[in-house]
């Protein structure tokens, strides 16, 4: 049996590590949450609060952001719901590529080993995500709809845009903090497949959300409509998981701000607040030292990329 005195040493050498690496610690002044008390729905029924405002050179460009389906028609049916929660995953995704573009160049040589392996769980993220797509996603929602032909050309743009996805990782794959980074070579990369990458994650919700029309679309309120409903549910909970929980996870959520569309999505990804909070605080504190490059801080609001802040407290603390 270990003795109370390294338990208690081990506690507090991990409440120490955890209070060190935990994105709860990172650079908390988020970006402006507005106190705007407006609500929406959420696409699922439920009504939520909340506004949301923005910061100055934040991570919605180079790559814009995908309004969610939801916000353009307040439709509540499975497809206009379904490609609504897709958009707002996209736009982690979004946010997580602006935020590496933005920031590459003003990276530190200590901390590059970090930024690269916040690089590298983009990267896994999104090549996860296609291929859960691909695997699961559109085989069951042909199955559903009765058609093969509903995803249209979904799977060449995919491929579309994997050279250049292969490219970027085989580059971080061979940097290092002895080597640096080479960011003008790295963001001529990202440049090579941006707009088949921003291409692609906004023409793959309009093509769900069109799905809405389709002659074979179940009504949510139908035992058809029902299955399917949690079908997609379950998919859009589980592939992001399967990604990888102690770096996708964080990366993610780190990624959605809470704020987006005046707040309707403060709810979003549904899941407890306290297993929310443990995902980015406590599973985030595993490879903490990448989420300081995150967009979003651990409460899910926008804040200053930190690259960017870094630099410009460095230009000030000069003059």
């Amino acid at each position: 049996m270990w003795s109370a005195g390294f338990v208690a040493l081990l506690v507090v050498v991990s409440a120490n590590l955890v209070a060190r690496r935990s994105p709860y610690f990172h650079g908390r002044a988020a970006g402006s949450g507005s106190s705007s008390s407006s609500s929406s729905s959420d696409g699922d029924g439920d009504v939520v609060g909340g506004g949301g405002g923005q910061v100055g050179d934040w991570a919605d460009h180079p790559v814009k952001l995908v309004s969610t389906p939801w916000a353009k028609t307040q439709k509540d049916d499975i497809f206009t719901t379904a490609a609504t929660h897709m958009a707002l995953l996209h736009n982690a995704l979004i946010r997580g590529f602006n935020s590496i573009y933005l920031q590459a160049e003003h990276i530190p040589r200590g901390q590059v080993d970090e930024f690269i392996g916040y690089a590298l769980t983009w990267h896994k993220f999104i090549v996860s995500h296609h291929d859960d797509e691909e695997d699961k996603l559109f085989p069951d929602v042909v199955a559903i709809l009765r058609d093969e032909s509903v995803w249209g050309d979904m799977h060449s743009e995919h491929e579309s845009f994997l050279p250049g996805l292969e490219a970027y990782a085989a580059h971080l794959r061979t940097h290092n903090s002895t080597t640096g980074l080479n960011a003008p070579q790295l963001l001529a990369i990202m440049d090579s497949f941006r707009s088949a990458f921003e291409n692609h994650l906004h023409h793959e919700i309009d093509v769900m959300s069109a799905m809405a029309a389709h002659p074979y679309a179940p009504a949510r309120d139908t035992l058809k409509g029902s299955l399917a409903s949690d079908m997609l549910k379950r998919w859009g909970k589980q592939t992001v998981m399967r990604a990888g929980i102690a770096d996708v996870v964080p990366f993610f959520l780190l990624n959605t701000d809470r704020a987006f569309e005046h707040g309707s999505w403060v709810r979003w990804p549904r899941m407890p607040e306290p297993v929310r909070w443990v995902l980015v605080n406590v599973v985030g504190a595993w490879h903490g030292e990448r989420w300081r490059f995150a967009s979003c801080d651990a409460a899910g609001l926008p804040r200053p990329l930190y690259a960017l802040r870094t630099r410009e407290e460095k230009q000030r603390s000069e003059l």
